[in-house]
C-alpha cells in the first residue's frame, strides 16, 4: 500500500509542451505512471509522447478521467494553472518555483477548502516506488518498501533514498513538501497519513533550519504518531539570520535554530542523525 498515489493514479501535466513538462514526462510515462492527458493553452489537438493535449483542464476532464495534476507552468501562470486544476476536483503537485507568496496562500487555502491535497510549490514531488512518479526525482534510485519519507530538500532526499536503497531499505512512498517559506502539505498533514497506512512501518522525516516546521512536527508526533520516526536536520552549522538554499531556511532569534529542532524532535521521541549515513545505523538498530 501507499499514501496519495498509486499503480491507479490518473494524471494530468499542465504546461506539458513547455521544456521541463515534456521532459518529466517521458521520464514519468517510462517510469510507469498512467498519463492520460496534458493542458497548454492554445496547444490543443497536439501530442506529447503520445499523450493528447488540451486547451483547458476542463476540455481535458471532458475526455478523460483524472485524480492529480502536476503543473509545471511558468510562475506568473501557477496561481491560475492551480486554482483550474482545484475547482475541477483534482489534486495538485506544483514544481514550478519562484511562485509569488501571497499566489501560493491563495492556492493552499483554495485546496484546503475543498479538501483537496496540494504538494508543493517548489519540491521535488512524490513517488511511490514501482508503481507511480509524480514529480521530478530520479526514479531508478527508488526501492519498494516500508519506509515513508517526507522531506523539505530534493537533493537531501535523492542522498538519504540513495544510502537507503543500497543499504535495502525500500521505501512505501516518499514527499518532497518543498522548501519554500510557505507550502501546501506540512510534515504534519503527510506523518497523519504514513501513520494511518498499514503498509508503512518507520518514518524519516527530513528537515532544514529554518522556520517551525520541523517544531510542529514534533508536537504532532508526541500526540498522534505510534510509528518510529527517525529524522536529519540540515544547516547545524548554518550562521543566524542567513537563507541557506531555501526560502524557508531562515533562522530569527532562538526560532528555527538547529538546536532548538533537535531538541524539541528528540523530547517527542524521534531518533536523530547527525550526518545522512547515520540514518542507516538507526534503522537498523
Amino acid at each position: 500500500m501507499s499514501i496519495l498515489i498509486n499503480k491507479n493514479t490518473k494524471l494530468i501535466v499542465q504546461g506539458i509542451t513547455g521544456n521541463q513538462g515534456a521532459f518529466h514526462t517521458k521520464l514519468m510515462q517510462d517510469y510507469g505512471t498512467n498519463i492520460v492527458a496534458g493542458v497548454t493553452p492554445g496547444k490543443e489537438g497536439e501530442k506529447v509522447e503520445g499523450i493528447p493535449v488540451y486547451d483547458s483542464v476542463k476540455n481535458a476532464l471532458n475526455n478523460h478521467e483524472a485524480d492529480i495534476s502536476i503543473i509545471f507552468v511558468p510562475a506568473k501562470f501557477a496561481h491560475s494553472a492551480a486554482m483550474e486544476a482545484l475547482e475541477n476536483g483534482l489534486n495538485i503537485v506544483v514544481i514550478s518555483e519562484h511562485i509569488p507568496v501571497l499566489d501560493v496562500i491563495k492556492i493552499a487555502n483554495e485546496a484546503e477548502k475543498r479538501n483537496l491535497t496540494m504538494i508543493g510549490p517548489n519540491c521535488p514531488g512524490i513517488i511511490t516506488p514501482k508503481e507511480c512518479k509524480i514529480g521530478i526525482m530520479p526514479g531508478e534510485i527508488f526501492t519498494k518498501g516500508d519506509i515513508g519519507v517526507i522531506s523539505r530538500s530534493g537533493t537531501l532526499t535523492y542522498e538519504i533514498i540513495d544510502l537507503l536503497s543500497k543499504n535495502e531499505f525500500g521505501q512505501s512512498t516518499v514527499v518532497g513538501i518543498g522548501g519554500d517559506s510557505v507550502v501546501g502539505s506540512s510534515f504534519l498533514d503527510i506523518l497523519g497519513k504514513f501513520e494511518e497506512d498499514p503498509d508503512t512501518s518507520k518514518i524519516i522525516l527530513i528537515g532544514e533550519i529554518g522556520g517551525d516546521n520541523e517544531e510542529k512536527a514534533a508536537d504532532y508526533i508526541k500526540e498522534n504518531i505510534s510509528k518510529p520516526v527517525f529524522a536529519y536536520i540540515a544547516g547545524k552549522t548554518a550562521p543566524e539570520g542567513k537563507t541557506m538554499g531555501h526560502a524557508g531556511a531562515i533562522i530569527s532569534g532562538n526560532s528555527g535554530t538547529y538546536k532548538s529542532k533537535v531538541e524539541k524532535l528528540e523530547k517527542a521521541g524521534v531518533k536523530i542523525a547527525k550526518r545522512p549515513s547515520e540514518l542507516i545505523e538507526l534503522i537498523s538498530s
